[in-house]
């Protein structure tokens, strides 16, 4: 196993497309490192550099303590798992997994043992006769995954390997790497555009956009302390409200609403703006009727969608005078619109008006211009 190291790291492409823009990241021996972003945001591409399949415009990746720019990918020691699997279909699954000791010469009793103990770990030791077309796709992930872990590489670097799988079986699979990088314990790289992939898989997750490195950090602190309102709005769904404010002594001025920060937030502010974009995540409100306020502010709001979902209800809303700043995903006809995730026994239905508990207690600050964060991280959380 390896430690991955990003120094100041740009690749541009020959068309002038600056694809990824002076990252510099440090991935930990054995530690799961989630890449996440839009398309187009530079994930693969630093990927793919680490791999060797792209060539650094400037500035170092190294493996452990050696600097690869250089080096061919097979003198890399790392093994990729892509998207659609690239298994040989003339081949059985048994040749599949054991095709890299092949290409390293080692001895058929090695290959042979090897091959058994990789099928073991993944459950596929029934499925080694079988060509790819009688497979399903979990079950090409699965070969994929043991042509990577036979060769006992320094890391692993994964493309997207669940995006080609239904929704119940991306959930199965997401466990079973968790449970696979437990046991393994190799250095993993993982790329997606799926925010519940990161935030359910990665020890840290890097939030890239436009090929610059926005943020990194455990998912929590990710989810809690935003540093900018694109991460904000990228991690967390439905995306965080954002509604442009006016900051007077701690109370935000809000249309015809007075809303006083908590003391725990206020202490968090480094400085106070007469503006401020002010976030509040779905969750900070709640159906009055449901909720005690405890002295917490309530406003009316006017349904025009909900969602049932089961365990929770997804209302979007309207209050009277305020309209929620357009960052982040929206339903198009919502524009405006702010999203509340609600107790599923609400009353709130599209064209109610409905009284909502507003909780300040986990409130996000933004410049307006900047999008940066105004909060400090609170010591007591992640």
């Amino acid at each position: 196993m390896a430690s991955i190291a990003f120094e100041q790291v740009t690749k541009r492409f020959p068309d002038g497309t600056t694809a990824v823009n002076e990252l510099s990241l440090e991935v930990a021996d054995g530690e799961f490192m989630i890449l996440v972003g839009p398309s187009g945001c530079g994930k693969t591409t630093a990927l793919r550099m680490v791999a060797g399949l792209e060539q650094v415009t400037s500035g170092d990746i190294r493996i452990g303590d050696e600097v690869v720019n250089r080096l061919d990918p097979v003198e890399r020691d790392v093994a990729m798992v892509f998207q659609n699997y690239a298994l040989y279909p003339h081949m059985s699954v048994r040749e599949n997994i054991a095709f890299p000791l092949i290409i390293q010469r080692l001895a058929k009793s090695e290959r042979e043992q090897r091959v058994r103990d990789t099928a073991d770990l993944l459950g596929i030791s029934d499925l080694l006769r079988r060509k790819p077309r009688e497979l399903s796709g979990g079950q090409r992930q699965r070969v994929a995954m043991g042509r990577a872990i036979i060769r006992h590489p320094q890391a692993f670097l994964m493309d997207e390997p669940l995006s080609n799988l239904d929704a119940k079986l991306r959930v199965q699979m997401r466990a079973e790497l968790v449970k696979l990088h437990r046991r393994l314990g190799v250095t993993t790289v993982y790329v997606t555009h799926d925010q519940t992939e990161a935030m359910t898989l990665g020890q840290r997750v890097a939030v890239l956009n436009g090929g610059v490195l926005q943020q990194v950090d455990t998912p929590q602190a990710l989810y809690n302390h935003p540093a900018n309102t694109f991460v904000a709005s990228f991690i967390g769904s439905p995306s965080m409200n954002f509604l442009r404010a006016r900051l007077v002594r701690g109370v935000v001025e809000l249309g015809v609403f007075r809303l006083e920060l908590p003391d725990a937030v206020r202490r968090r502010l480094a400085h106070e703006p007469d503006e401020v974009l002010l976030g509040l995540r779905p969750e900070h409100f709640s159906d009055a009727q449901l909720s005690d306020s405890q002295g917490r502010p309530v406003v009316a709001a006017t349904i025009e969608v909900t969602e049932q979902l089961g365990p929770e209800t997804i209302a979007y809303f309207r209050i009277d005078g305020v309209r929620a700043e357009e960052i982040g995903e929206r339903p198009v006809e919502l524009g405006g619109a702010l999203a509340a995730r609600l107790d599923p026994r609400t009353t709130a239905e599209a064209g109610s008006t409905v009284e909502l508990v507003t909780d300040l207690d986990g409130a996000q600050l933004f410049d307006p211009g900047t999008g940066e964060t105004l909060l400090t991280p609170s010591s007591r959380d992640p």
